[in-house]
């Protein structure tokens, strides 16, 4: 539900705000040459939110995710293809925090477990754009990616019966969001919002097929929502 409310919320903004530029009569051109050259290059920073989608054996009590706001930065790429469609590969660095709670437990450090995760994301992404309508151009940008998680634990001998959590170091999404491109007196800046949905289970079980953490749990795999903040 939150997920889709800020989907709505940016759609909503990406809809009006062109029309509402429009109220201002002839607006002097920023950067009228600035998506003409085939390569353009650029930086993003950002936050972002992440969950897990858990997928079970059998029916029992669920796992609780308590999601904090993480960070983004990156670098980005961008390859013209006309003048509508752009390939965009934007490597980029995701620090994000959830906290997974379990039921049965008395004490907490059996209860709780932290999940601080490092994500080097590789997406390889389609930009398709409106038309320029003065300073403005709204755009949807949508494809693959292919992640690298520096706090995953895959390779550690603990498991949860030592307080350690361990997930997959490798991970496969797909990418889809929003934003709109404005055009300053110096550069183009791009707010946008996008959605990550991994394709992989990034569960690595216990060593025990009946842990009260991991046995029940068939797949787990990331869902999340992050905005950036573009400058080109």
């Amino acid at each position: 539900m939150k997920y889709s409310l800020v989907f709505l919320i940016g759609f909503f903004l990406i809809v009006t705000s062109p029309v509402l530029a429009q109220f201002k009569e002839k607006p002097v051109i920023n950067l009228e040459n600035e998506d003409k050259a085939f390569l353009n290059w650029g930086y993003f920073l950002g936050f972002n939110q992440f969950d897990f989608k858990f997928e079970y054996k059998n029916d029992l009590d669920d796992v609780l995710v308590a999601k904090s706001i993480g960070f983004n930065v990156g670098l980005i790429g961008e390859m013209r293809i006309n003048e509508f469609l752009d390939l965009r590969f934007e490597p980029g660095l995701f620090y994000t925090k959830r906290t997974l709670g379990y039921s049965g437990f008395t004490d907490e450090s059996d209860a709780i477990r932290d999940v601080k995760s490092t994500y080097i994301n590789f997406p390889l992404l389609l930009k398709v754009s409106a038309r320029r309508l003065g300073n403005w151009k709204p755009f949807i940008i949508g494809g693959v990616s292919a992640s690298l998680n520096l706090g995953s634990n895959e390779n550690s001998p603990d498991d949860n019966s030592s307080g350690t959590f361990r997930m997959t170091k490798k991970l496969y999404n797909w990418e889809i969001g929003f934003g709109i491109d404005f055009y300053t007196e110096y550069f183009k800046f791009s707010p946008s919002v996008r959605g990550i949905f991994a394709l992989s289970n990034e569960l690595v079980p216990d060593n025990d097929p009946n842990s009260p953490w991991t046995g029940n749990i068939d797949a787990m795999k990331t869902r999340g929502v992050f905005v950036n903040f573009t400058f080109e």
